[in-house]
């Protein structure tokens, strides 16, 4: 009988020590940039660039490079689709593009589109990580069908008050 209880004494402390072991931590997701979401940060992390890719031009010249080659479709325009194609692709450190994907579709006239507005992409001024030109997936928006969907926002011009 000493031993039966001995036994189920070691039992239930086993399946304690077990209940308490800890739980695995989540896996991390990859970072991704963002336009206008990148911030200068003290240590950063060692996949992550000091300086965003940039269009050649900036932002108003990627919005012209928009409206001079994206062509809308004609069933889309039957249709009255209008919204954006979000695009994924990564610039390499020679600022090519490279791995181009569609990550929220539109249409399937829409999305195959996109995808040939950004093969007559020129080459990004790329990222750089201590100088260094690094490769960094991107997502970016094409847009269809709404004219105001292509706007860039512009900076307010400040008035000197007297």
């Amino acid at each position: 009988m000493k031993h039966l209880f001995f036994i189920l004494a070691l039992v239930a402390s086993g399946a304690t020590a077990q209940a308490q072991t800890p739980a695995t931590p989540p896996a991390k997701h990859p970072i991704e940039l963002k336009a206008g979401h990148m911030q200068a940060q003290a240590k950063p992390a060692a996949n992550r660039p000091d300086v965003p890719p940039q269009f050649p031009g900036g932002a108003q010249a990627l919005n012209d490079f928009f409206q001079q080659n994206v062509k809308y479709p004609e069933a889309a325009r039957v249709k009255q689709v209008n919204g954006n194609v979000v695009t994924a692709f990564t610039i390499q450190p020679d600022g090519k593009l490279a791995n181009l994907t569609v990550v929220t579709p539109l249409t399937p006239e829409c999305d195959a589109e996109a995808l040939r507005v950004l093969k007559l992409m020129p080459a990004w001024k790329p990222a750089t990580r201590k100088g260094e030109p690094v490769a960094v997936q991107v997502r970016l928006p094409v847009p269809f069908g709404n004219s105001t969907n292509l706007n860039v926002e512009k900076a307010k011009t400040k008035t000197k008050f007297e």
